[in-house]
């Protein structure tokens, strides 16, 4: 039997610390619903805002995810993203509308009939719309950060500006289906039962991405891609087709965030992409580049946070999420869970 290297870490010589790191991302989510619970002594009033940080992190993710995977695979800083959160929350909210009577109707079934199909015509539309934006306005300036900025912003306007032209400046308040309306009753607390939605929609993305990431062929290229995409390229796999696939996915899911976006404030506008493009890189840099995972319990935490500080000190909220940034990059200056370096 040959010795280990005497640069080999001993399982008895690590610390207790040492042990717990690469946990430490995984128990920052139970640690702040904790620490609310300590902060906030009525019950009641700190499960509300539990479950609405968590429906607010998981709506979030949903935005947010696609994004992460673009930037840790292609390289790409697309700061139009928050065009496509836009034009999805549009076009579901006019889905919608023209199945006012299904979504009017006290029946769950048929409510949630509108909903999937307010939902396929987003990611429909954004899908589409995230092929011709990759082809036109993002492949000619590939590894060039100053000039994906310039051109992505540029888009982010020009999609805002046609968003105006077919839907009017006006906000567009709209109403939740019926059986989504109002809130139950659970140990005191209420919880508004489109958030107890959100909160299933969240979960359920985040376990399908990590599947197809983690258990399908395409999941190993795409990850295999973001490592090393060059060694990826000389087996024989085309990683530009892959590129697409990726950005077209991406598209889709803010597609699908900004319907749940638009439902959970109630109101729609065209430039409310651009304002959750804040929340959306907040997740993406302290989450770790190219991380799913890392986006998922970067959004968590940024959910809660905001309705915790919210509650406490209203105006500490502001600069509540800012903080949480800093503070996370102090400590890891790379991210939570990186998947790749920064370029």
């Amino acid at each position: 039997m040959t010795a280990a290297p005497k640069h080999a870490p001993k399982m008895a010589e690590l610390s207790l610390a040492q042990r717990l790191a690469p946990w430490m991302p995984m128990l920052l989510v139970p640690a702040l619903i904790l620490l609310g619970a300590l902060a906030i002594p009525e019950t009641s009033s700190w499960l509300t805002l539990t479950v609405s940080g968590l429906a607010m992190g998981m709506m979030i993710f949903i935005m947010a995810s696609g994004l992460t995977l673009v930037f840790g695979l292609m390289d790409v800083i697309n700061f139009g993203h928050g065009a496509f959160v836009s034009v999805g929350a549009f076009v579901g909210v006019t889905v919608l509308l023209m199945l006012g009577q299904m979504t009017g109707a006290p029946s769950l079934g048929l409510n949630l009939v509108a909903m999937m199909l307010a939902v396929l015509g987003a990611v429909a539309a954004t899908g589409a719309m995230g092929w011709a934006f990759e082809k036109v306005i993002v492949m000619p300036v590939y590894g060039h950060h100053l000039k994906q900025i310039l051109v992505t912003m540029g888009g982010l306007i020009v999609v805002e500006q046609l968003i105006i032209v077919l839907w009017g400046p006006e906000e567009i308040y709209i109403a939740r289906p019926e059986s989504l309306k109002g809130a139950i009753t659970f140990a005191g607390a209420a919880l508004e039962k489109y958030r107890l939605v959100a909160v299933v929609v969240g979960l359920v993305v985040f376990l399908a991405m990590r599947f197809v990431l983690r258990r399908t062929r395409i999941g190993l290229i795409v990850r295999a891609g973001v490592q090393n995409g060059e060694m990826v390229q000389a087996l024989g796999y085309r990683l530009r087709r892959v590129f697409v696939g990726v950005f077209i996915a991406g598209s889709a899911l803010a597609g699908l965030g900004g319907v749940m976006w638009g439902l959970y404030q109630e109101v729609i506008t065209a430039h409310m992409g651009n304002q959750a493009m804040i929340l959306i890189f907040i997740v993406v840099i302290i989450g770790g580049l190219g991380s799913v995972e890392g986006c998922f319990i970067g959004a968590l935490l940024v959910g809660l946070l905001q309705n915790y500080v919210a509650f406490l000190e209203p105006k500490a909220a502001l600069i509540s999420n800012i903080a949480l940034m800093v503070a996370i990059l102090m400590w890891r200056p790379m991210g939570m869970i990186p998947v790749v370096k920064a370029k």
